[in-house]
């Protein structure tokens, strides 16, 4: 990465804050938020599937749904850095 000042020993990179990179601050945010939500919808509510129906907690809805999300995401930068 590129140095912002002059190479001193107390310098920090461009995107860091603290010594932490912005990314990484970035997911734990995200995750942060993630779980926060998750826990704000526990009531049971049902789902329907094509052919059958299902009686479960919202947040096991919620978290099925933020996986598959980020498992796409996943698989989707795989094939773009190719």
């Amino acid at each position: 990465m590129t140095k912002i000042s002059d190479g001193s020993p107390g310098a920090k990179k461009r995107g860091e804050i603290a010594g932490v990179p912005t990314r990484v601050i970035a997911i734990v945010v995200i995750v942060a938020l993630a779980i926060w939500f998750l826990f704000a919808n526990l009531e049971r509510v049902k789902i329907q599937f094509w052919v059958f129906t299902v009686t479960a907690p919202l947040w096991i809805a919620l978290l099925a749904t933020l996986v598959a999300g980020a498992a796409l995401g996943w698989l989707a930068k795989g094939r773009q850095s190719r």
